[in-house]
């Protein structure tokens, strides 16, 4: 090729690399997409794209009405704060998108053999096995958040306390003196609430240790599974304790973590670039850890055999024991959160309507007449 052609190649390259000025410096484009669909909006303050790589971008992101902002991811690219909804983004060397994910007011969890809802006005449903009264929730009012996994079912309160209700073998229900309280989750056997402040309380039972999270500071996040506990923190690094016969607790590499998510004997960390990491369950029995390949996941779930990841076009997507069909969610559409029982999947709809698929044998997936918002 002689010069002038070699010349013209070049440039081709680097306008597909990104955008070329006057000058010869290569710019790259900032796009915007907002994760659920609908959600909020999001707006680059400085307003300047093209960019040049390294070039802190100021960005921010405002809720729709029922949502609420909960952190950015992107595929490449560095956040300021990628928990804060407005923030900083140094920019890669190449073209990228930035989304925001929103969650949705309502909220579903999912137990063993139960599953509750979150209503937009506070109130709390549930369906399925009721041995240890574990779906006793309809007296609940202004809760902001559920938790629940094998017999108890912990409810967030707008001041800061919290309610729970069913096996209490281990004083896992025995939380009526938390205040100041910002998020909580439900192992088999105890429960977990973070502070504003950052630290964190457990109760119940803490045979593994898995209730020694009285050191923890400035943490951001938390999950509990069957026999651990699960931290992440402000600088998306995470930290857990317990038990880890399948390495469950083996995540002190894992960094850029946005969301954690704890169930049976695994855990799993959902990137700020929409990717997914896992640990434990270190035979793999039904594939549950096959992750690897997933991309764009905006929100995780698990239980003990399988993982399900919501993707940012509302699609959803789910590894693992299929045994009850658990794992046939590849037609679910406009989905905007997801919650893993035992052996079944539920999915929340913006209109607050409910889908389930897998094991109904204790009417956990009873909730087609269900209306959160």
């Amino acid at each position: 090729m002689h010069m002038k052609g070699f010349g013209i190649f070049l440039i081709i390259l680097a306008l597909i690399a990104g955008m070329v000025d006057c000058g010869g410096v290569t710019k790259y484009d900032l796009t915007m997409v907002v994760a659920p669909v609908g959600a909020g909006n999001a707006t680059d303050l400085t307003n300047a794209s093209p960019y040049l790589a390294d070039t802190v971008v100021n960005i921010t992101a405002v809720a729709a009405v029922g949502y609420r902002f909960a952190y950015w991811t992107a595929l490449a690219g560095t956040f300021g704060n990628a928990t804060a909804a407005t923030t900083t983004f140094t920019m890669p060397a190449q073209s990228v998108t930035v989304t925001p994910y929103f969650e949705y007011t309502a909220m579903v969890a999912a137990g063993h053999l139960h599953t509750v809802g979150l209503c937009s006005n506070g109130t709390v449903v549930a369906t399925g096995w009721n041995n240890r009264s574990q779906c006793n929730v309809t007296g609940w009012t202004n809760v902001v958040q559920v938790a629940t996994d094998f017999g108890h079912t912990v409810g967030l309160c707008s001041n800061g306390t919290v309610v729970a209700v069913g096996d209490d073998t281990y004083g896992q229900c025995e939380v009526g003196n938390w205040t100041n309280i910002m998020k909580v989750a439900a192992g088999d056997y105890h429960t977990v609430g973070l502070y504003y402040n950052g630290t964190v309380v457990a109760m119940g039972n803490n045979g593994y240790g898995q209730c020694d999270v009285g050191n923890w500071m400035n943490i951001m996040k938390v999950a509990a599974g069957d026999y651990h506990t699960v931290g992440l923190y402000y600088n998306g690094t995470v930290v857990a304790i317990g038990g880890n016969t399948f390495g469950a607790c083996n995540v002190t590499d894992w960094t850029n973590i946005v969301q954690v998510a704890a169930g049976g004997a695994h855990t799993v960390g959902l990137c700020c670039n929409g990717t997914v990491v896992i640990t434990g369950a270190t035979f793999n029995w039904s594939g549950e850890c096959n992750v690897n390949n997933w991309t764009n996941i905006v929100q995780i779930a698990e239980s003990g055999f399988h993982t399900v990841g919501l993707e940012s076009d509302g699609t959803v997507v789910a590894v693992g024991d299929n045994y009850y069909g658990q794992c046939n969610v590849t037609g679910w559409t406009n989905i905007v959160q997801v919650a893993a029982g035992l052996y079944y999947t539920v999915g929340l709809k913006p209109d607050g309507t409910v889908v389930a698929v897998g094991d109904n044998g204790n009417g956990q997936c009873n909730v087609t007449g269900w209306d959160l918002n």
